[in-house]
């Protein structure tokens, strides 16, 4: 057991230390442990180990959680053992409150970690709308140049379609144009458009 390779002590010492009596064994093994008798740790151990896992298991779910609270539970009794008095409780007792509290401490990390998470991933959330926002301001400035740059017809059909949001039937509508004509600004418009972003992009690779 890890208890024992803890305390460096063997198997037969612990068996030394159960007797036929369990209260007159339990309160040797409660004393023993105040006064600092590694072997009465093991004892210990041996016999409530089972106990202090099995309430860590339920409360948590969670087996490894559960062996680890339990290697936590009996390392802070042994830290502990001053302040345990055999005479105002019993040994099974301590060590059953000191469990609660050890479950209370990972129950309570556990929401410091969900807690965490749900932060960043709003963080990161808001960083990507940032990011995003960014994304679009550059986008439409970049527009805003280069359709600065085109002739005033297919400016302005362009700006209907891209910042109004309308359909080319609705630019027609609107500006009294034929379809077939939005639709012929429109082409000459992007085309012209794509080919001063081509130039761009060539001069700022060299």
């Amino acid at each position: 057991m890890t208890a024992y390779r803890a305390t460096g002590v063997l198997a037969k010492d612990v068996a030394d230390t159960t007797h036929a009596d369990p209260e007159a064994d339990e309160q040797r093994i409660a004393r023993g442990l105040a006064d600092g008798d590694e072997t009465c740790l093991a004892a210990a151990y041996q016999r409530w180990g089972r106990l202090v896992q099995a309430l860590a298991a339920r409360a948590l779910g969670d087996p490894r959680e559960a062996e680890d609270i339990t290697q936590q539970v009996f390392a802070a009794a042994w830290r502990g053992r001053a302040n345990f008095r055999p005479e105002r409780g019993s040994l099974p007792a301590w060590l059953v409150g000191i469990t609660r509290r050890k479950i209370a401490d990972t129950l309570a990390a556990r929401t410091r970690r969900t807690q965490l998470m749900a932060a960043l991933g709003t963080l990161l959330e808001h960083e990507g709308r940032r990011d995003e926002e960014h994304d679009r301001v550059l986008e439409r400035l970049v527009v805003t140049e280069e359709l600065s740059r085109l002739p005033r017809v297919q400016r302005d059909v362009l700006e209907l379609a891209y910042f109004a949001d309308l359909s080319q039937t609705q630019i027609a509508d609107r500006t009294g144009m034929p379809l077939g004509t939005v639709k012929s600004h429109t082409r000459r418009g992007l085309q012209r458009m794509r080919h001063s972003l081509e130039l761009a992009g060539v001069h700022a690779a060299r």
